[in-house]
């Protein structure tokens, strides 16, 4: 049996970061499933319109918690304490600090306050992006309501911040991942985790609404373009784009660094670039709407990305999908999408030396051969990132999987139905 009513939450939602989020949700209405859409926290942005709009304002929002959903929350996990009594005992008992901990009983609070906001609704299944504090959220209301749990797993979540990732794969029914190297890092980490409830379900892009551009025209000697799309977050590592860009500097090469997004580094990346001498060469174009990227991606001679983790990036997807060359870090998912000297270049993270030996590379390479890579990047994409071939996929696989009577109704609670 398929199932019918589906709750799927993100840490923040809608989001101009994350749109394969409304893609999924999309296609799961498409076929027929009443989705629910919940957030952890209100979703901030300026200029929200048409479709974004529409699911902000239907979309399940816990914070801020009122007084009276607070109340009704702690009764709610005072009345069912043997329920949860093993999420309990893990806070309790884990080798997490006693930040993370507090934070877990926070989440475990909000997990009550989303079954009580999703009670009589018919939810038969709770679906969270990310393994971030969502996940143990969605995780608490499942058990609450009795319905399955599952989630997605995307970079960071899995390889640098999974607190209490063992609790959340061994309750979930299933678990989706975005590249094979997830998948093998999470069943070698978590060898309890049966190996057929991780699934690689990857991302993708829209190949079709991104025309290939014609090769950025540069002669030799002349200006070189870089552009860098992405949140401006320590993660991303943009510390070291704009150390890259110095060495440019000292070498005497001409270049124009374009750096677009915003984060929590920006005022320090700022600073960076003024202590380097470099503001007449890096700009920071703050957050661009997607539809006005596409001027910058055509003059950009290289698409950089110095990510530390990074699960497939869909920044990498949209360059190539338009014909640029890319440039990233050797690490997780990216090599499953970025072939070496075939549709891009790949880096040894963290290496300066090998990074400048990859842009020299780029600035002397004959057209010929970086035209066949353009090419050959954009047909990596539509072959195997292709958006709708993907959510489709995502789509018939979750309902189907969603569906099965042994991952829904593993709980029962009628103190739930008396609140």
């Amino acid at each position: 049996m398929s199932v019918r009513v589906v709750a799927y939450i993100a840490n923040e939602f809608p989001s101009p970061f994350e749109h394969y989020v409304a893609d999924e949700i999309g296609e799961l209405r498409r076929r027929g499933v009443r989705v629910i859409p919940c957030s952890g926290r209100a979703a901030y942005g300026a200029g929200w319109k048409g479709e974004s709009e529409q699911l902000r304002e239907e979309t399940v929002c816990l914070r801020p918690v009122s007084a009276k959903l607070a109340a009704q929350s702690i009764w709610l996990l005072v009345c069912n304490l043997g329920l949860l009594s093993d999420l309990w005992l893990r806070l309790a008992r884990g080798r997490e600090g006693l930040r993370q901990r507090w934070h877990g009983v926070a989440h475990t609070l909000l997990g009550a306050a989303l079954a009580m906001q999703l009670r009589g609704k018919g939810v038969e299944h709770i679906h969270a992006h990310h393994g971030y504090f969502a996940s143990w959220v969605a995780m608490v209301a499942a058990r609450l309501l009795g319905t399955g749990f599952s989630l997605t797993l995307h970079g960071s979540d899995v390889l640098l911040h999974g607190a209490y990732l063992d609790t959340k794969l061994a309750n979930c029914g299933f678990c989706c991942t975005v590249s094979e190297y997830n998948r093998q890092f999470i069943l070698e980490r978590y060898p309890e985790v049966e190996a057929g409830k991780v699934v690689v379900q990857r991302l993708g892009v829209d190949v079709e609404r991104f025309t290939l551009l014609p090769a950025a025209e540069r002669g030799e000697g002349e200006r070189l373009r870089l552009l860098s799309v992405g949140r401006l977050h320590a993660v991303k590592n943009h510390r070291f784009l704009i150390d890259a860009c110095a060495r440019l500097e000292q070498r005497g090469i001409d270049f124009e660094c374009v750096i677009a997004g915003d984060g929590p580094e920006r005022e320090a990346l700022s600073r960076q670039v003024k202590a380097r001498g470099l503001n007449g060469r890096v700009r920071f174009l703050g957050q661009v709407e997607r539809e006005k990227l596409r001027g910058y991606y055509a003059t950009a001679d290289l698409v950089v990305l110095t990510s530390r983790s990074e699960g497939v990036p869909l920044v990498l997807m949209e360059a190539m999908a338009q014909g640029r060359l890319v440039l990233a870090p050797a690490i997780t998912g990216i090599p499953e999408l970025v072939e070496h000297g075939k549709s891009g270049f790949l880096y040894r993270e963290g290496s300066m030396e090998d990074f400048m030996a990859r842009v020299e590379e780029v600035r002397r390479a004959a057209p010929e051969m970086l035209e066949r890579m353009l090419r050959a990047g954009r047909e990596q994409v539509r072959s195997r990132f292709n958006l709708h071939t993907n959510v489709e996929g995502f789509g018939e696989w979750f309902v189907e999987r969603a569906g099965r009577s042994e991952e829904n109704g593993q709980y029962e609670n009628p103190v739930l139905q008396q609140i």
